[in-house]
């Protein structure tokens, strides 16, 4: 279950009434909202303040905790860290991403909140770039989401250091596409000669060292 709040105080509470609920497997926290006695300031653009959400959660539950990341940071491995030293026993990256669009006829925001959640294909490399930095910087599962509608999209992200993934804009168009997504996995893992998909985890990552220019060698 996705939870979300506007204080610590409600993120602990919900996941207290959360607590023995009936199929109720894990919490996933949603950090991206605004703290309201912060001046609006994203949980999880601060990592104290990540960290405090994730501390008061897990003082409230057994199950699970998993902390959903916002990109809208200028490091994510930092806040990252702090969620996973607060005793998060995953992550997931990434959010949405603040943006916007205006009416020209009506010459004003065309959404009612000014900014609004960008998700699908157009973040999708910004997913995959901070999946990567984050599979590198903790020691806890890594889920993987932003732009993924296809079994292709969701090896990147495995390939990425992503564990498992997540599905969600892609079934507004096509309910079907995590069944679609599943299928063509297994299929690449038979062609490829492969057993089990966590062969593939982290495949891309590699040394980086100096980055000759191009056209240089050395």
């Amino acid at each position: 279950v996705n939870i979300a709040g506007g204080t610590v105080e409600e993120f602990a509470e919900l996941a207290a009434r959360l607590e023995g609920v009936p199929g109720v497997s894990g919490l996933e926290v949603n950090i991206s909202c605004p703290n309201v006695s912060d001046g609006g300031m994203e949980f999880g653009q601060d990592p104290h303040l990540a960290a405090a959400v994730t501390t008061a959660v897990l003082r409230e539950t057994t199950l699970p905790v998993i902390v959903k990341l916002t990109p809208n940071v200028t490091n994510v491995t930092e806040i990252a860290r702090a969620v996973v030293d607060a005793g998060a026993d995953a992550v997931c990256a990434i959010n949405t991403i603040q943006a916007m669009a205006i009416d020209v006829k009506q010459r004003r925001p065309a959404i009612a909140t000014v900014f609004g959640g960008l998700s699908g294909p157009a973040i999708k490399p910004i997913a995959l770039r901070m999946v990567y930095q984050v599979a590198e910087a903790v020691d806890v599962p890594v889920i993987g989401c932003g732009g993924i509608a296809s079994a292709a999209d969701a090896l990147e992200f495995v390939m990425a250091g992503a564990t498992a993934v997540q599905v969600g804009t892609a079934t507004f168009s096509n309910p079907r596409a995590p069944l679609e997504i599943l299928e063509g996995i297994e299929s690449f893992l038979r062609e490829e000669g492969l057993e089990d998909l966590g062969e593939l985890k982290g495949a891309a990552h590699i040394e980086r060292t100096s980055v000759a220019p191009a056209g240089r060698a050395g």
